[in-house]
């Protein structure tokens, strides 16, 4: 199993590098993540998306649509994507402690 090291510390990761065990996930992992993603600091607003996709997966077991995210963060996806380069299937799921999304490429 793929393993991504940062800081001292080791995570398991899957082929496409997102946590292999969501449930040790806290803020110091998506700080972590963050270096993988193009993310230089967490701000209110990352952390706001961060937070709602984690909230709605430990809900429904599932990321939530790109749709359902930007109405209930109220972002709009291109704010988005300046938050998160590599988008919100990849970078944010990846820093929430998301498994991979469906369809994600």
């Amino acid at each position: 199993m793929p393993v991504f090291e940062v800081h001292g510390k080791q995570y398991e990761v899957d082929e496409d590098g997102f946590l292999e065990n969501p449930e040790i996930w806290n803020e110091d992992v998506a700080r972590d993540f963050a270096t993988t993603e193009g993310v230089e600091g967490l701000t209110d607003g990352h952390w706001k998306v961060i937070n709602y996709l984690r909230s709605y997966y430990l809900q429904y077991g599932i990321a939530p649509m790109i749709r359902k995210l930007c109405k209930e963060t109220g972002f709009k996806l291109n704010e988005i994507y300046d938050m998160f380069p590599s988008g919100p299937a990849k970078g944010a799921c990846k820093l929430a402690g998301l498994p991979k999304p469906t369809g994600c490429v």
